[in-house]
Formats: C-alpha cells, sequence, structure tokens
C-alpha cells in the first residue's frame, strides 16, 4: 500500500475516524459526525444514489476516490466495501490533500474547502477552551 491516500484510510479506521458500509455511513451522516462521504469508484448507481441522498441538507462532502471496492476493500480490511465516512476534520483533510496530489483537477477543489472547514473547526475549539 503505497498509495497516500489509501494509508490515510487506513489510519483513519484504526483510530476509529471512519464508518464503513452504507448503513454506518448513513448514521454517521444524519448524526452530524460524517466530515466526508467517500464512494468507490466503481460503486452501483444504487449505492451513490443513496450516498448523495445522506448528504441531502448536510454538511459532509461526496468524494468518489479513484479506487475500485477491491482496493477500498483490501485497504479497510472489509470485504465488498463501497462508502465510507470520515469523522475527522484533520484526517478528511489530509485524505483529500492526499488525492489532490494524485490528481489536482479533480481533487483541489475539495481539499480547499475540507481545509478551511478544518482550521475554522480548530478555531471553534481553540476559543471554546479559552
Amino acid at each position: 500500500m503505497a498509495d497516500r491516500a489509501l494509508n490515510y484510510l487506513g489510519l483513519m479506521r484504526k483510530a476509529g475516524k471512519l464508518e464503513i458500509g452504507e448503513t454506518a455511513t448513513g448514521f454517521a451522516v444524519k448524526d452530524g459526525k460524517a466530515r466526508i462521504v467517500c464512494v468507490a469508484a466503481d460503486a452501483s448507481d444504487n449505492a451513490v444514489h443513496r450516498a448523495k441522498g445522506y448528504l441531502n441538507g448536510r454538511r459532509a462532502l461526496y468524494v468518489t476516490l479513484p479506487y475500485t471496492k477491491e482496493e477500498l476493500s483490501h485497504a479497510l480490511g472489509k470485504s465488498g466495501c463501497s462508502m465510507a465516512a470520515c469523522t475527522d476534520f484533520g484526517l478528511s483533510a489530509a485524505l483529500l490533500r492526499a488525492l489532490a496530489e494524485q490528481d489536482a483537477g479533480e481533487y483541489s477543489a475539495l481539499a480547499e474547502e475540507m481545509n478551511r472547514r478544518s482550521e475554522k473547526a480548530a478555531y471553534r475549539k481553540a476559543r471554546g477552551k479559552k
């Protein structure tokens, strides 16, 4: 797994910051915990439709990953994985930066938006502690 973005997905899983599968992703979005919803490149039309449906009226970002379900499943240690939701601002921003390094045209705008949101969350957290 030399790919940095796949490494970040594995790290998120180990840190408990990744909800894997349609049901867990849906709950994370509805609970307001999801920061990005990632969908495999070869996910079914129904899975894509459900993922986008979860995001209606929500603030999480939708990301189509450049990985197949098989690659995503291997990286996460779960079989048949086509969808996941990251619940951490910093790790979400890091994942999108890694994806933007691979394909700037596809992911740079998402990476910039997530970086802005991450900085804003860090600022709010710092102000709340003072």
